[in-house]
């Protein structure tokens, strides 16, 4: 069998056609290789999309909470529609990567990639061997190994339904159940999440999560925490849904069930044995230059490393120092900074830095400043039921440690503490800004 060479081999076209990119216009020979449609997760199956229906679904609410006080009638949605809007931005996204990339100069390839040896691979029976490989095939759902775990839809599906169920059960605690939750909501479904955990959203910081949860429950949401699935079977066109709370057995009964409990990198049938490539739980192991610890020539961004958090941002970036030191040689070192995080929920709950359980279990010298704002002007003039913030503040030199937001636009004013936190800007410089007003970003002074 022939084997076609390459100065590099990029595996993934969501961070990894930025890499790919880059190196072709440097005059690099470049093969890229993905299973899937062209784009990655976050541009066809994941944070696009789900960000265009959640900004519909914005829509209702506040015609909703506005019902009354200026608006005589609510608005009604069709996931029909919304599907078909969608569709606009996903549908035609594969085709135009695929075809940037043949005009870059890369070779693209549709298929599984394995490795052969440490620098060869094979996909649809072909062997391709490169001087250096990239490793960006991102992540997908975890694994439950519970019986009937093939009755669960995944995200990917969610994002593709035709129409909605009556009823919706999620298994997971994190973001995805959440959003998804919310969406489906909204639209009228009768939703149910199962979290095995105590609380919810465990990396968020839990006075913020517990008055999400209060808006979760106004939504008609029910949630079950410290309960874990054990199965599900299918009986007359319904799923049963085993569990288990606080040692005694308990059985949901729903429409559809959507796995929402976490993912993992996307690497299980690429014998990365055969390519010396270490990776744990979290993903190819991987130094600062994001690099392989194990096997030189290869190198990791997005999702599938063992880094960064699971961000399209993060993948990005780190897309940025693969290429660079791909070119130049390893000169460039990931810098993480602080990186904010968003569940796009409605109220959106946002943070950047430590929460508090971190800055207490580091033993730091910080003071809180908590308080719930649903009477403040920016959450009463929209009618919003629930919202709140806490931000953590180093008591020697006001530096801001923390910030956590619940609320309207908490998704975007959390990047103003990002600024100011990766600025080095303190406490009391930020307070004496003038803010455009009225804006929620105008609420920070007081929040200081």
């Amino acid at each position: 069998m022939e084997t076609e060479i390459f100065d590099v081999i990029v595996i993934g076209t969501g961070s990894g056609a930025s890499v790919a990119h880059k190196c072709a216009k440097a005059g690099k020979k470049v093969a890229i290789i993905d299973s899937n449609p062209y784009g990655g997760t976050c541009q066809l199956r994941g944070c696009d999309p789900k960000k265009v229906l959640v900004g519909i679904s914005q829509a209702l609410d506040m015609s909703n909470r506005l019902h009354y006080k200026g608006v005589t009638e609510p608005a009604k949605l069709s996931w029909k529609d919304m599907m078909k809007f969608k569709h606009t931005f996903t549908d035609p996204t594969p085709s135009k990567n695929d075809q940037s990339l043949i005009r870059a100069g890369v070779k693209t390839f549709h298929g599984r990639a394995a490795f052969q040896s440490e620098n060869i691979l094979q996909v649809n029976g072909q062997l391709l061997k490169a001087e250096k490989i990239v490793l960006a095939s991102g992540a997908k759902p975890a694994k439950l190994s519970i019986p009937g775990e093939q009755f669960f839809i995944d995200c990917t599906a969610f994002l593709s339904l035709n129409e909605l169920p009556d009823e919706l059960l999620l298994i997971g605690g994190g973001y995805i159940a959440f959003e998804f939750g919310h969406l489906a909501a909204r639209m009228g479904v009768k939703v149910k999440i199962i979290h095995r955990g105590k609380m919810p959203l465990e990396n968020f910081d839990q006075d913020m999560v517990r008055n999400l949860l209060t808006a979760t429950k106004l939504l008609g949401i029910e949630l079950f925490l410290d309960t874990e699935v054990k199965g599900v079977v299918k009986e007359n066109n319904r799923l049963v849904v085993h569990a288990e709370a606080k040692g005694k057995a308990i059985s949901f009964v729903t429409a559809l069930a959507a796995h929402a409990a976490g993912r993992t990198a996307d690497i299980d049938d690429m014998q990365l044995e055969k390519a010396n490539v270490a990776y744990g739980t979290k993903g190819v192991e991987v130094n600062d230059y994001l690099q392989s610890v194990s096997n030189p020539n290869v190198y990791a961004c997005g999702d599938v490393n063992n880094r960064g958090l699971p961000l399209t941002p993060v993948g990005a970036k780190e897309a940025i120092i693969v290429a660079s030191n791909l070119l130049k040689g390893n000169h460039t070192e990931i810098d993480y900074g602080h990186i904010p995080s968003n569940v796009f929920t409605v109220p959106a709950l946002a943070m950047v830095g430590l929460t508090e359980q971190a800055a207490k279990s580091q033993g730091l010298n910080y003071k809180v400043n908590y308080e719930e704002t649903t009477s403040w002007f920016a959450s009463k003039r929209l009618n919003e039921p629930v919202s709140a913030y806490k931000v953590l503040l180093d008591k020697d030199t006001n530096q801001v440690l923390g910030a956590h937001l619940l609320g309207p636009h908490a998704e975007e004013i959390i990047n103003i503490f990002t600024v100011a936190m990766n600025g080095n800007i303190k406490g009391d410089q930020l307070r004496k800004m003038i803010f455009s007003y009225p804006t929620n970003a105008s609420d920070i002074v007081y929040m200081l």
